[in-house]
């Protein structure tokens, strides 16, 4: 019997990687670093901060609060502080319903209990009071439409819900009630509490419920960031027009 060739009998050696195929070293495997932090970072205390001013146009206009500020306004009026001041203590109040709620605080929760109500106070501090109805009004109009763009700056930072809608989300996962349901007893309930203790609920009350969803949903799409070209990092991903609003 003849012996086969050995070419016949092994494989060809593999070809050596050329440079373009070579596995690359590990500073190339090397995750890279966050893209767009000092910009989401800006949006999120941009609008944070908008969000206290345009609710202190809405305590000046006094034709009517948001629901949260309502019962803000309410403990200040019963306590002598500062609609501020009472907001943080409330944003830190409802914070630590979250731990049996198993909730998980961001940098945007912790810094929504202080920011907004700096703020609040610090535009409160600036803006002259005004009585003539000329002048109320479009600070009404103002504080609604800002507090909407506030809405889509911060949240499209993507760095964690506000502590009240935490608390929102929280319930609706531990009752298992819808969070339309879930928010409207919220809401109601803290309209009801601050009217009692001294709120203003008017037509600014009614305005605000009506025109916030839409105008949120607008400035989300306006501020969402666009996804990365193929092979980049996007900074946020999802659908942030579907985003819960501020709270």
């Amino acid at each position: 019997m003849s012996t086969p060739p050995a070419s016949a009998s092994a494989p060809d050696p593999a070809p050596a990687p050329s440079p373009a195929t070579a596995s690359p070293s590990p500073a190339r495997t090397a995750r890279p670093r966050p893209r767009g932090l000092p910009r989401r970072l800006a949006k999120l205390y941009a609008g944070l901060a908008l969000y206290g001013a345009s609710s202190a146009l809405l305590v000046e206009a006094g034709l009517g609060l948001e629901p949260w500020n309502v019962l803000h306004q309410g403990l200040a009026e019963l306590t002598g502080l500062t609609i501020g001041v009472v907001s943080i203590i409330v944003g830190a109040a409802v914070l630590l319903l979250w731990i049996p709620l198993r909730q998980r605080p961001g940098l945007g929760t912790v810094s929504n209990v202080f920011v907004v109500g700096i703020a609040m106070d610090g535009t409160l501090a600036l803006v002259p009071d005004t009585h003539a109805l000329a002048a109320r009004i479009p600070l009404l109009l103002a504080g609604v439409v800002l507090n909407g763009m506030a809405t889509g700056l911060y949240i499209t930072a993507s760095f964690g819900a506000g502590p009240r809608d935490g608390l929102m989300t929280g319930l609706h996962r531990r009752t298992g009630r819808s969070v339309r349901l879930v928010r409207t007893l919220l809401e109601v309930a803290v309209v009801a509490t601050g009217f009692a203790l001294g709120g203003t609920v008017g037509v600014g009350t009614v305005l605000y419920a009506v025109a916030i969803g839409p105008l949120a949903q607008f400035f989300l799409r306006v501020f969402a960031v666009r996804p990365a070209p193929r092979g980049g990092t996007a900074v946020t991903g999802g659908r942030p027009e579907g985003a819960i609003l501020p709270g």
